[in-house]
């Protein structure tokens, strides 16, 4: 049996896990949130107490570690030796980490089979950086969903303070735009958009609309797979 596996690609704060998950719902999908797994790094090497650019330091952690993803009622929990540290790695520190551990290639590769198998065992919708680019390279979708910077930290910035966190719209806004230039000047799988991805960009669509265009082009794509 065959599945169909979408790539969503884009910078931080674009919304690929909420439009992800929301569409993979619909359609009974499996929703694969990639930058969790890295933050489930993340929070491995801090806990190890390594410095998070230590690339040799970081390498030699990685073979003891147990990661593993679980499903409960559709929602991704990423489990660390066992524990389910889902809301652990739900802070602005562990996206930090993530950004960090994702830019060096041995973690890249440590990570890369266990996204490729839930590709061959499930219909798929995964989110990160690089998934049409490295991870999926034959996915039956590529989507690069993208906003402005204003736009992505506007919302962030909702979300956080939504959580309580302490946060201002100029920190979010600047720490949006140091992300993007990390992530797309980087050596190891730099962001960018797979030559055949479909642009979406939701810097003027509401939250319901943006998912009904991801939806749109997933459905349509299936369709011309199928004719």
């Amino acid at each position: 049996m065959s599945y169909f596996s979408v790539a969503v690609d884009g910078p931080a704060g674009a919304g690929k896990s909420t439009l992800a998950r929301a569409a993979a719902e619909r359609l009974g999908f499996v929703y694969v949130d990639t930058g969790a797994i890295y933050r489930t790094v993340g929070l491995a090497v801090k806990r190890a107490g390594i410095d998070r650019q230590d690339a040799s330091a970081v390498a030699a952690l990685l073979p003891g570690l147990s990661i593993s993803i679980r499903y409960a009622d559709g929602v991704q929990h990423m489990l660390l030796d066992g524990e389910d540290v889902s809301g652990l790695i739900r802070t602005p520190e562990m996206s930090e980490y993530a950004s960090s551990v994702s830019a060096l290639p041995a973690v890249r590769a440590f990570l890369m089979e266990m996204q490729r198998q839930m590709a061959r065992e499930h219909d798929v919708i995964m989110d990160g950086r690089d998934i049409g680019t490295v991870v999926l390279p034959d996915a039956g979708l590529k989507v690069f969903l993208t906003a402005s910077p204003e736009k992505r930290a506007m919302r962030r910035f909702k979300e956080l303070t939504e959580k309580g966190t302490a946060v201002t719209y100029e920190e979010v806004l600047a720490d949006m735009n140091a992300r993007d230039e990390k992530d797309t000047t980087r050596a190891a799988a730099p962001l960018r958009a797979a030559e055949d991805a479909v642009l979406l960009d939701t810097s003027d669509l509401t939250l319901e609309e943006s998912v009904d265009a991801l939806e749109g082009l997933i459905r349509q794509r299936m369709k011309e797979g199928q004719a």
